[in-house]
Parts: C-alpha cells; structure tokens; sequence
C-alpha cells in the first residue's frame, strides 16, 4: 500500500470509369444490389446554411440525416468506451498516478524508453527549435556518431506532441491556470517518499493521454468501418463488440503506448475506410484520393514498418484488378497517390534509404508497368488463368528484381536482417541477428493458442463463414468468364449503373478478403503482427449483418436475430476475457533500476560513455543523459554490429577480445547483467548459445559474463553491483589505447 499526501499545486474532378479488360461483369439486369443513392446528384438550392445546408451538401434526406446522427452518435460512444478500457487498464497495470518522474520514466522500457527521450529532449530544451535541433545532431544515441534521430527512428509523433506541451503549458502558465497536481508518495519498506504529479501538465501524464485519445477514436473509426462496409449499424456494433471481446489479441497500447504502432495503426485504420470508399464510388473525386494520401502518409511517418503492411495492401488490390474487380484507371489512381506518398515521406523523412528500397517502392513501379502493358498481355496471352498467371509472375519477379537493384545502386542494406528473417522462417538458416528476433516470441510462429482463442469468441468461425461466401461467388465468376472464353458479354460503356455497382461491391469484398489473407500470412510467421490479423477480422465480421451476402437468408428480422444470438455466445467468453484484462492490478516498481540510475546520475560524468544491453541502455540514456553506443532500434545495419560488438561480453570469446570490442567502441562503462547471461527461452536461445552460432570455434568453453559475474579483474573492475546489475568500468589503460 502507499499513503498519498497532496502536495503543492503546479501551473475535384471525376476520374474515368475504367473496366475494360475486366472479365467479371455480370450480365445486366441480374444485379440485386442497390443504387448508390448519393453518387452525381446535384442540389439546386440557393445559399443554404445551419444544419439544412450541410444536410443538403450531403444529399441526405431529414431521416437520413437522423440516421447518420445516431451511427455519428454511437461511432462516439465506443470510442469513449476504448478510450476508457485502456485508460483504466494502463492504471490498473502501473499506478502510474502515483509513480515518481522516475518511475514513470522506467515503466516505458526497451524501445519506449528511447522514443520518449527524444520528446522529454525537445520539451526540456531553451526552445522548441532547440530541441528540435538537438533530436536532428544527437550526439547521445549512438556514440561518437553524430546523427539524425529523425530520419532514423520515425520520431514526427514525439516532435508534434512535445510541440503541443509546450503550446499548451506556455498558454495556461500565461493565464495562471494550474496544470497538475503533485503529491507526495509514502512508499513504505524503509524507502524515501517521492513526489508524483498527475495532471496535463505532466509530461509523461500529458504524452500518455493522447496515446489513449488517439486509440479512442480509432474505436470510432471501427464503428464507422464496420457500419460502411456491411451497410448496417449493426455490423458497426459486431465489429466493436468483437474488437473488445478479443482487445488482447487485437492491440497492446495499453501496455506499450510509446510504440510506433500505437500512432501509426488508427491512420490505418482511417486509409483503409476511405479505400473502402474509393473501390466502392465508381467515380471517385479527387477530395477522396487526397484524403487516401493524407491518410497513407500519417500512417508511414510514424512507424518503419507501415511499408510492409502497405506492400500486402498494393498487392491485394493488384490481385483484385487482375480477377477483372478493379478498373485499370482507379487502379492507376490508388497507385499514384501511394507513390505521391511515399515521396513525400522520403523528403519529410530526410532521404531515409529504406522507403526507396523497400519490396513496397519496387511493387508500386512494377505494378504501374504492369498495368500499362495491360495491351501487350493481351496480345500475348489467351483471356483466362494464363494471363492471371502470367501478371503474377511479372510483378513477383520485377519487384525483386527493382528492389534489389536500388539496394544495390543507394548502398542500402538497413533491411536486410528482414530478408534474412524469412529466410530463417522457411530454411535452417540462422545467424546472430536472426535469433536475436526470432528467440523472442514475438517474432516466433503464431502459437497455437490464438487461434483456439479466436475459436472461442466465434470470430475465426464467422471469418471463415464469411470469406467462403465471397470465396464462392467469386468461384462463380471466373467459372462464368471462363466458360464464356474470356469474353465479356457487353463492351464496358455499355454495363449500367446497376451492373457497376455490382462490380464495385463484388470488388470491394474480394479485396478485404485478399487483405484479411495477407494478414494471416504476416500473422502466422510473426506472431507481433497479429495486431493486424486481430482487427481486420473484426471488420470482416461486421459483414454477418451485410444484405448483399446473407439477404438470401429470408425476411428482414430473421437476419438481425441471428446476429444477437451470435453475439449473445460471443459474449460468453467475450466477458470473461475483459474481466481477465480488468483482473489485472498490479503497481510499477523497479529498486535495482532505480539504484543503477541513481549511481550513475551521482557518480559519472555527464560525458561518460555506456553500453550493456539495449532495453538498459534505453533508460540509461532516458534518465541519466549519458552517451550511449548501442539502443533497442535494430533495424539500422550499422547499428546491429554496434550491438554484436557488445554483445561479445555474452559469448565465449577472451577477455582480451571483448575489452578490444568496447575499446573500439570508446565505452567508459559497460551494465552487466547476469540474467542476460543465463536465461533462456527455448534450446538454443540463450545468448552463449546464441553466440555459438557465430564464434564455432569456442563452443564448449564458459561464457565470459559468467567470469565477471564472479570476479571483474583483470580485464576491468567493478564500481557499482546490485541484486540485477553491476556496473564494470573499461580501465584507463585500456581507453588510452583508443
């Protein structure tokens, strides 16, 4: 228990409708799908104004505007709800209103940790264009280098959001207003009291609060998605329900809000909306595509591995335009506004040569090629599975080829530990930094628990049910088009309103089912990524509720009472999951952290170099300021073998090896940890073992973090130890060398 004592108060133009060479369109008049009943209609009334005019804008009509009020309205309301759920279960976790600054500052480890240093950088500098410049010459992350953080950790989130703290700090002290309220924390056990502050105007208060904000409405944003795509709000209320009956499975913001994808997925979720939006309008405007790109980039700018996800989402719309659902020019559309993006990124992001080499860069460029030959395979090749074969084919082969040609060209070898982790998934091939990830289970196989946990909240059910529908409509088509020999039995100026449509949702469809594969695909050989998979088969939920699949079913309430009868089991194990999530009280402490901090904060000079392990070394630079020479970022190849020279003080090498190593490195200090040198995972995943690997000819022999776990000398000597950590310092000697 702690004693909390109130301290003291601180203050457009439509684009061409393009079918041609589209080989699935239904015969007109057998179309069942409704008119879209807001599409090219134009409003003849003069200067119309308050809640009538903006009704009119719209094209609703007064029930229309009640109804889109209310999904509005209910959108809101889950996303208060989420906002919440994570609010309280981060509270629940941590007791984060009553941890000291320090504290708060431990809690965010591993990659938080260093993240957050960059905002506590900027919202500390003289200015906000001081700090801005100390993240862009950072001559603390990785010494003696001097670099960019950037363009190197995708840093846009921690620069807006200190902007608004100081924004937002200046003003209320300009008028007197108090912006938190700070206490004084009994810790009890013979500990000293410590002070803690909650309040805006916290700064780890402050950053965490809009975190949660931003995930709130992405909730919101769920709602609207599944309410859109199924054309029901009771599809807005599945996707929901589901997302929170499976919330652990589905996201862990809760846990780790520092993360880049706890900025970066609700822009997701938003571009995939407005995508939704484009495939479904047959003309859509220009407003439309620039709101994808807006959306496209806010999504990349966050998060280094948004053109993954981007790769899977060009190459699910590419295999749509192939099957003939997707038109050449809409498909043109979407892939200019992506290729607008990621220019865009690549200059706000300082020229970071990743974008351009990316599998994602080179898909864009081989697919626009593609397209514009689309006459050429024409010629070539018969209509049917050939050609469909045959375009595969040219945008796999093109894609790897242009990718590793740029890599190649720029010099460019940031990504490869990620080819080399695929390799690893599929071959026996390992090496030091493939274990490095693929030893920690989020980078494992998915484990067969979360499927049998999707099983249990019906939501891998009602996906399968719901993509064996589209699967089998989409059989029927190519089936028809094949019979038929490949050709279309009306020219593509010819198909009605009725039939485009048909075209559109029937496209619509067979892209999110592409899309929700492609997630699995990431999913299963990552487990991390099921942060992916989890959501969208929540939205994929959502189309129980969806008339063009199951209006067959009969009349119009029989559906609806299915839909509460599956939501009533859902909610058997749905509950039980949430009340496991709000089972979880617990209170952050960390006394052999806060120790090393402390001496190092007292006892070092501010120019003292450190290494150790990398979610230490995030905190060390975070709490103390000191220079650090490796960090938990990994994807920079330079950094990885700053890492693995580190690292050598767990391998079996000499002394004299791993002293040269840091030696080169100019480290004043090294953190051991014992833990890091003993524990293990799974067989062959401890670090000596991991080392084996790599340095075969001293298998057998002990571990050198085992002989300095018992005596530094002679290599270096010991000026600080605890129950976790021991702290050796690098002898002058041995510096001088340098």
């Amino acid at each position: 228990m702690v004693a909390k004592y109130r301290k003291q108060s601180g203050k457009s133009p439509a684009t061409q409708t393009d079918r041609d060479k589209s080989p699935l369109v239904s015969p007109p008049g057998k179309s069942n799908v409704r008119r879209p009943g807001r599409e090219g209609k134009a409003f003849n009334s003069s200067h119309p104004n308050g809640l009538s005019g903006i009704r009119q804008k719209l094209g609703l009509t007064p029930s229309g505007a009640v109804k889109l009020g209310i999904t509005l309205l209910l959108a809101a309301l889950t996303g208060y709800l989420h906002w919440h759920h994570l609010s309280q279960l981060f509270e629940n976790d941590r007791h984060f209103s009553h941890l000291s600054n320090l504290e708060k500052e431990m809690a965010f480890r591993t990659e938080m940790g260093l993240y957050y240093s960059y905002y506590k950088t900027i919202i500390e500098a003289p200015s906000f264009l001081d700090g801005l410049h100390m993240i862009m010459n950072d001559r603390l992350t990785e010494y003696p280098l001097v670099i960019n953080t950037l363009k190197r950790f995708n840093l846009y989130p921690e620069v807006v959001l200190a902007g608004w703290y100081r924004m937002y700090t200046g003003v209320m002290g300009y008028f007197g207003i108090p912006t938190k309220m700070c206490w004084s924390i009994n810790r009890g056990e013979g500990l000293s009291p410590v002070d803690s502050c909650e309040g805006m105007g916290d700064p780890a208060y402050f950053y965490v609060a809009f975190v949660f904000l931003l995930n709130g409405a992405m909730m919101s944003l769920f709602f609207i998605y599944g309410a859109y795509l199924s054309g029901s709000r009771l599809g807005g209320i599945v996707t929901t329900m589901c997302f929170f009956f499976n919330h652990g499975e589905s996201t862990r913001v809760m846990w780790t809000p520092p993360l880049r994808e706890s900025f970066a997925y609700p822009f997701l979720v938003l571009q995939m909306l407005l995508l939704t939006y484009i495939l479904r309008t047959r003309n859509p405007s220009r407003t439309a595509m620039v709101a994808l790109g807006i959306s496209n980039l806010c999504f990349m700018l966050p998060w280094q591995f948004a053109q993954f996800v981007l790769l899977t989402q060009v190459a699910s719309l590419f295999a749509s335009y192939i099957l003939g659902y997707l038109g050449a020019a809409k498909m043109q559309s979407i892939l200019v506004t992506h290729m607008i993006t990621l220019g865009v990124c690549f200059v706000l992001m300082f020229g970071n040569s990743m974008l351009l080499t990316s599998f994602y860069a080179s898909s864009l460029v081989s697919i626009w090629a593609i397209i514009a030959l689309r006459d050429r395979f024409a010629q070539v090749f018969k209509p049917g599975i050939v050609i469909w074969l045959m375009q595969g084919l040219a945008w796999v082969g093109s894609t790897i080829l242009l990718k590793f040609m740029l890599s190649t060209v720029l010099c460019a070898s940031d990504d490869a530990h990620i080819s080399a982790l695929i390799k690893s998934k599929f071959t026996s091939y390992k090496d030091f930094h493939t274990l490095m990830y693929t030893c920690a289970a989020e980078f494992d196989f998915m484990e067969l628990e979360t499927p049998l946990r999707y099983l249990r909240t019906l939501l891998l059910p009602i996906n399968m049910l719901v993509v064996a529908v589209i699967a089998w409509r989409t059989v029927q088509d190519i089936v028809r088009f094949l019979r038929d020999g490949g050709k279309v039995s009306v020219k593509p100026d010819d198909v009605d309103e009725a039939a485009g449509s048909e075209i559109a949702a029937k496209g619509e469809l067979v892209y999110h089912s592409l899309q929700l594969v492609a997630f699995a695909v990431l999913a299963i050989l990552i487990m991390r990524l099921k942060l992916f998979l989890t959501p969208h088969m929540c939205i994929m939920a959502s189309l129980i509720c969806s008339k063009q699949l199951f209006g067959w079913i009969g009349e119009r309430y029989k559906p609806q009472v299915a839909v509460f009868a599956v939501m009533a089991i859902m909610a058997v194990q749905g509950v039980a999951n949430l009340q496991a999530q709000w089972g979880i009280i617990g209170e952050f402490s960390n006394l052999p952290q806060e120790e090393l901090l402390d001496w190092i904060q007292e006892n070092t000079q501010p120019d003292s170099v450190f290494a150790g392990a990398m979610p230490t070394m995030a905190s060390v630079k975070l709490s103390t300021g000191r220079p650090i020479v490796n960090h938990p970022h990994y994807e920079d190849s330079g950094l990885r073998e700053r890492t693995k020279l580190v690292y050598s003080m767990y391998s079996r090498m000499t002394g004299e090896t791993v002293r040269g190593n840091l030696m080169k490195l100019g480290v004043d200090f090294f953190v051991l940890e014992d833990s890091w040198c003993t524990r293990r995972t799974r067989p062959g995943c401890s670090m000596p073992e991991i080392w084996d690997i790599e340095d075969p000819q001293n298998v057998g022999k002990t571990p050198f973090c085992t002989h300095m776990s018992k005596s530094s000398r002679p290599h270096f000597a010991t000026v600080f130890s605890n129950d976790i950590y021991k702290v050796l310092k690098v002898p002058k000697a041995t510096k001088d060398l340098r």
